[in-house]
């Protein structure tokens, strides 16, 4: 405390603990109250000592023990009297009255709000109405003396709400923080600042709600595994029980598709042998992943919506109906709502799954994250096979040129990557990764996205445009537009797209303004960079 300001206790009158007539062979006449005004170290100016009317005679009992361990102090007696002290609106209500009307004066005096005495309504009151800054004072917390006897001195500690002066706490706090989003990213010390933003915003989706969660973002961009994580953070933090289920809409069809999601009963079409939990009631208590959740057909997207509303579902052939509450993690590589426009997705269950949306991007967006995964793919290798393998210095620095340079599309992103580093480990003699193997596989990967690149481009365009749009374009406009999204695809900027598409024409002027002239061109599509290198359709 500061010596050179009268320091002044706010505290409730302890009707049990405060009575020097309780048992003595228990508590030996300690008592919090007068015990906090015989410390040395702590010396209480004035004590401002709240009681029920009906304890008067009790109050002044303690008023004069103190007045005798503490010379210095001045009791004052503060009436507070309640109908019921453990009616938290009642007590909150007349705590914040009284705080209200009291005189407070930081620059001149320092505030001790005593926290042992009280009904534990009153303590919690108390600690809001510090922490919201109602009272300016910082808590106090008496304990008694380890061996009880008359003159035995308990302890006291003085605790401030101001959790900046905690360095250790805080510190703690940052480290369990990151630990969560590096369990997240895999353990992968991600650059990307947006990613990491992205990350944090997930970590505490994960852990403060049980609400649906929609990701979204291209095939390969690690939607499953960032899935998977979520459920092993909130399974850690005893958030759910039951298990991670996980299943790719694509593979669903027809009537096996409705069995699988929700379960048959024994004869209910040929070949139902048995009955069949499903999916759903599997994850009951758990996480339920549907990757691609817009392959679902329009019967299972409804069956599905009434389960996550209500969490009952009727299997196929049954008579009665069953139940399961689970937390649905969705994955689409697609954009639901043009597939709402065209009536391929229910809007009722979009509106349902869309409270928590977020889009990975892919990996060409994310060129400072592949020399850390790159690492983390060779520590799986290393950990999978036992055996280590690394670059040679040149060849690792030619391959990440080439990984991180515009040419690079990754159109299947980490899938494209980990095949890639699977092969360069698998060629290596000795361990060792050279540069040959690493030209090698560069070629490979041109030629393999190469026709890559032409089988997608209808499929691009599609996607930005819908079949209507891409039918209204002219053979000429079709071939040029699928090269430049590929191009803004591929590239981490407007600039740098319109560079590489209008190099020749640059070197033929002395300026040129390469962005400008590339957005006008998106606009005569009614596109924006930004919708076609994330690619989303227009609204």
């Amino acid at each position: 405390m500061d010596s050179k300001r009268p320091t002044v206790v706010l505290g409730f009158l302890g009707v049990k603990l405060d009575d020097s007539r309780r048992d003595a062979k228990r508590w030996d006449h300690w008592r919090p109250s007068v015990d906090l005004c015989r410390h040395d170290d702590l010396v209480v100016q004035r004590f401002e000592l709240l009681a029920d009317s009906k304890h008067n005679s009790l109050a002044r009992q303690v008023a004069a023990d103190i007045a005798t361990v503490s010379p210095e102090t001045t009791v004052e007696l503060r009436a507070l009297d309640l109908v019921d002290p453990w009616d938290f609106e009642e007590v909150f209500g007349a705590l914040l009255d009284f705080a209200r009307a009291y005189p407070f004066a930081p620059e001149r005096e320092d505030y001790l709000v005593h926290m042992t005495t009280g009904t534990h309504v009153a303590q919690i009151c108390l600690f809001l109405l510090v922490e919201a800054g109602y009272i300016p004072a910082r808590l106090v917390q008496v304990g008694p003396p380890a061996r009880m006897n008359s003159s035995a001195l308990g302890t006291y500690s003085v605790i401030d709400l101001d959790l900046s002066r905690y360095d250790k706490l805080a510190a703690r706090f940052r480290r369990e923080r990151d630990e969560h989003a590096h369990s997240l990213k895999s353990g992968i010390a991600t650059r990307n600042t947006a990613f990491n933003a992205l990350i944090e915003r997930i970590e505490r989706v994960a852990l403060d709600s049980d609400a649906p969660v929609l990701l979204m973002g291209p095939t390969g961009a690690g939607k499953s595994q960032l899935a998977r994580r979520v459920y092993e953070l909130r399974h850690e933090r005893r958030a759910l029980a039951g298990p991670f289920v996980e299943v790719n809409c694509a593979t669903l069809r027809g009537e096996t598709a409705m069995s699988a999601l929700f379960g048959h009963k024994k004869g209910a079409f040929t070949g139902a042998a048995s009955d069949r939990p499903g999916l759903l009631r599997s994850a009951d208590g758990g996480v339920l992943f549907l990757d691609e959740i817009g392959e679902l057909g329009l019967d299972e997207q409804a069956m599905l919506l009434r389960a996550l509303e209500e969490g009952r579902f009727l299997p196929v052939g049954a008579d009665s109906e069953a139940t399961s509450r689970f937390q649905l993690i969705a994955g689409t590589n697609r954009d639901l709502r043009a597939a709402v426009r065209e009536g391929r997705f229910r809007d009722d269950l979009l509106a349902r799954i869309d409270l928590w949306t977020f889009r990975l991007p892919g990996l060409a967006q994310r060129v400072e994250d592949i020399e850390p995964n790159l690492d983390y793919e060779l520590q799986q290798w290393e950990r999978r096979r036992g055996q280590r393998v690394s670059f040679s210095r040149e060849a690792r620095e030619r391959f990440l040129a080439f990984a991180t340079s515009p040419q690079a599309r990754w159109p299947g992103n980490f899938r494209d990557f980990n095949a890639a580093l699977t092969r360069l480990a698998t060629l290596a003699h000795g361990g060792r990764i050279d540069t040959a193997l690493v030209d090698e596989e560069i070629e490979r990967l041109r030629e393999a996205w190469g026709e890559a690149q032409r089988d997608s481009s209808v499929d691009a365009l599609e996607e930005l445009l819908g079949p209507a749009g891409v039918a209204a374009l002219d053979r000429f406009d079709r071939v040029q537009l699928a090269d430049v999204v590929s191009v803004c695809r591929a590239a981490r900027s407007l600039s740098e797209a319109g560079r590489e598409l209008f190099a020749a024409s640059r070197a033929r002027k002395s300026s040129s303004n390469d962005a400008d002239r590339l957005r006008k061109y998106l606009a005569r599509f009614g596109l924006e960079f930004e919708r076609v290198r994330s690619g989303s359709t227009p609204r």
